[in-house]
């Protein structure tokens, strides 16, 4: 659900100013998860806290503190006439009684001596009001521990809301997820996609989830052809697989049918001879130099993947004139554990959804595009191993382990013939769909979606590890809906169907529910390829999650590989992993479902523009100056509109309705029409961890360099400052909207 997920809050941390403040792990408030059980995630998850939330965490009751001036006048904001300072209690009824005898009040009222006859008299209405007295604090004192000692019908608190969270997540256990798992990667090497549907909307259904329905789609796939794709050398005649492998019939008999998904779907086919040039990241720069040497026409791009999205570096390959693309991982790019030499992989060369249908769903009825290829590029994803051997070098770490990037030396030429096999078909593709309908507001949506295996594509775990979680959570989530409790907001669940082809199940399911998902949808909460290693937590979020979970995208992640040297029981052989990202996931599912406010921060998103702005960038003054404004309009909203919402006490449904409303779409002023392909529509999205500058303008500057003209830069420019202070006007409105009721209200 790309192109959907850039346009929604998806589920992202760094110090802020004003309404919180830094919480170390050891020293989390109660609204922190138990579940960081490492200093990894202890690191990266739920690191900042509201003071603002520390403040309505004291709850009204819990303690008697006579000392304290500021346990004074707790909570009944309806009883203003009555003075709590006068019936606070003491340690017993009789030591309240001594203190108000020491008022000065209390002596100047009563200092003549009275006659004996009313002494009686006064004795006794002294002795009942003591009882009055007595009873009176002796019944606040029991309805209080009633009070914190009976649990309540609608948790209301933050304290209750946590505490049901917990009772949901502590039963997720890591054996259950376990058995998930391992019963749906039996299911992957099956050819009909409907027995891995059918399976999850069996186990979704017995679960108690409901209306759970099957949404298909008939979509134009492209798939491998019926033997690999080929590299041969001109000058020794040596053919090779993907994989480096000799082309023999013996080598492909051992080999695995895992060679046929060594492609590049949507790549256009056939068989071209040429010159191998080393583009390298194939940059702007790298374009630049390579094309005053050498004429690149019809040449194959020898092209890593990384730095730039694929599919914006493949447009640029295009317009110079190249006529194949030879792709590959530079083992340099990953950590010394890994070692991709004879991993081969697929890429999809497809922006989203059918390419047959662009910008409208797949349905009955629906125009056709005759389109076939998305490109007019020969493309071939290639193992590290076989690239050593196009440029004769054996190793990519040499001596002290100090790794020696791949690269064909300039004076040398190689020339290949590159064949690339794929066949076209309509393929349909379904996706499983199911909800938990929401209390109060039901017609606002939370969307949690991963995708599942789909037949002729790569045979990964990670679909089957993701849809365990999920399943993991929906059994911990369901008893407490049979029960009668339910979210505040509608929880969706979908399984996608055909991701690995560019996302098709997704796109095609947003483009059907355009209108609804544009209007309702709250946030995306993506679990794709959830355990990728065991070292560390890396979630990605939209900066207005950012007090929730944030780590940037990487475009190695572009690669889907059809072997995997580790297997995911390899990674987290007792499951633990994916039981605690099971419940950190879960934590972050019910406090944007139930939370009366939306945990979106309005100036997280102004402090983003900030800092996407920083460094010597040229031409961003005027950015700049817009963005301190929006600041300006973010830190009033915050503390006007925000900070008052959190209060139980001042909490008026309207005003929280508008409220929400407003955190909503606050992120939706970030999104652009048209960017560069491969690039995010939210401009907000950075390329990868690294980059910290709006990416539309990374790729301008990049555009600019090699060019004398810098209108490429100038619309880029144009492009942010117009969402920058679209952002600014849009809160803005909110608060004038706000003030305007009050005025009203007074």
């Amino acid at each position: 659900m790309e192109e959907n997920e850039a346009s929604l809050p998806n589920t992202s941390l760094q110090g802020r100013k004003m309404a919180y403040q830094k919480v170390n792990a050891d020293q989390r408030a109660p609204g922190h998860s138990q579940y960081l059980d490492n200093d990894d995630l202890q690191a990266t998850a739920l690191d900042l806290e509201w003071d603002m939330e520390k403040e309505l965490e004291e709850p009204g009751f819990d303690q008697f503190q006579l000392d304290s001036a500021e346990n004074q006048n707790l909570g009944h904001s309806e009883t203003t006439d009555l003075n709590l300072d006068s019936i606070q209690p003491a340690t017993s009824p009789k030591g309240r009684f001594q203190r108000l005898q020491e008022e000065s009040d209390y002596i100047s009222h009563y200092t003549r001596s009275a006659p004996k006859s009313n002494r009686c008299n006064f004795c006794h209405l002294l002795k009942i009001l003591c009882t009055a007295i007595i009873v009176f604090i002796f019944g606040i004192l029991i309805g209080y521990y009633i009070h914190t000692n009976c649990p309540s019908d609608s948790p209301s608190s933050g304290t209750v809301d946590h505490q049901l969270y917990q009772e949901i997540l502590k039963t997720i256990q890591a054996e259950d997820i376990k058995k998930s798992f391992r019963n749906l990667v039996q299911l992957y090497k099956s050819e009909d996609d409907m027995e891995v549907s059918k399976k999850i909307k069996t186990q979704w259904t017995s679960l108690g989830l409901e209306d759970v329905q099957f949404v298909n789609y008939s979509v134009l796939l492209n798939l491998p052809g019926l033997s690999p794709s080929t590299v041969t050398l001109s000058s020794s005649g040596e053919c090779f697989h993907p994989d480096g492998q000799p082309c023999s019939e013996e080598a492909r008999k051992e080999s695995s049918q895992d060679l046929l998904y060594s492609y590049a779907a949507y790549s256009a086919k056939g068989t071209l001879k040429a010159e191998v040039i080393d583009v390298s990241y194939g940059m702007a720069d790298d374009l630049k130099r390579i094309r005053k040497m050498k004429n690149v026409t019809n040449r194959i791009a020898l092209l890593k993947l990384g730095k730039l999205p694929l599919l914006y570096k493949l447009s640029l390959l295009e317009k110079a004139g190249f006529g194949g693309v030879l792709l590959y991982i530079d083992p340099c790019d990953l950590p010394k554990t890994v070692n991709p030499s004879h991993d081969i992989f697929m890429v999809p060369l497809n922006p989203g959804g059918d390419p047959s249908t662009p910008g409208y769903p797949s349905v009955d009825g629906s125009f056709r595009q005759s389109q076939s290829n998305l490109t007019s590029l020969l493309v071939q994803p290639i193992s590290a191993s076989l690239v050593a051997k196009l440029i004769s070098s054996p190793k990519a770490r040499t001596k002290n382990d100090v790794c020696s990037p791949l690269q064909l030396p300039n004076n040398e030429i190689r020339v290949v013939s590159l064949q690339v096999q794929t066949v076209t078909k309509l393929k349909t593709v379904t996706n499983v769909v199911g909800y938990v309908m929401g209390l109060t507001s039901p017609d606002r949506y939370i969307i949690v979606g991963s995708h599942h295996h789909t037949a002729h594509s790569y045979n990964g775990q990670e679909w089957a590890s993701s849809t365990a979680i999920i399943t993991a959570f929906i059994r911990a989530l369901m008893p407490k809906v049979k029960r009668g409790w339910r979210p505040d907001r509608t929880i969706v669940f979908c399984s996608w169907g055909g991701t690995a082809f560019g996302n098709i199940g997704s796109y095609e399911w947003g483009e059907d529910f355009k209108t609804v998902l544009q209007k309702n949808v709250v946030a995306y909460i993506n679990l794709h390829s959830p355990i990728r290693g065991n070292s560390t937590l890396r979630p990605v979020a939209s900066p207005s999650l950012q007090q929730l979970v944030v780590e940037g995208p990487s475009f190695l992640s572009e690669a889907l590989f059809s072997t995997q040297s580790t297997t995911v029981e390899e990674m987290d052989p007792f499951f633990k992993l994916h039981e605690t990202i099971t419940k950190l996931s879960g934590e972050v599912i019910l406090q944007i479902a139930n939370e009366p406010v939306l945990p979106f921060n309005a100036l997280d998103i102004a402090l983003e523009v900030q800092n996407n702005l920083k460094g010597d960038q040229p031409n961003t003054h005027q950015l700049l100056a817009m963005a301190s404004r929006l600041r300006e309009s973010a830190e009033l909203f915050q503390s006007d509109e925000m900070r008052p919402a959190n209060d139980p006490k001042e909490r008026a449904p309207i005003r929280i309705r508008m409220l929400n409303d407003i955190l909503q779409d606050m992120e939706k002023s970030f999104l652009v029409q048209q960017v560069p392909p491969g690039f995010y529509r939210n401009i907000l999205y950075h390329l990868d961890e690294r980059t910290g500058q709006f990416s539309i303008l990374v790729e301008a500057w990049e555009h600019c360099k090699p060019l004398a003209t810098d209108e490429t830069l100038q619309e880029a420019l144009s492009k942010v400052l117009n969402s920058i202070n679209s952002a600014h006007v849009y809160f803005k409105a909110g608060l004038d909207v706000f003030k305007s009721v009050l005025d009203g209200k007074n």
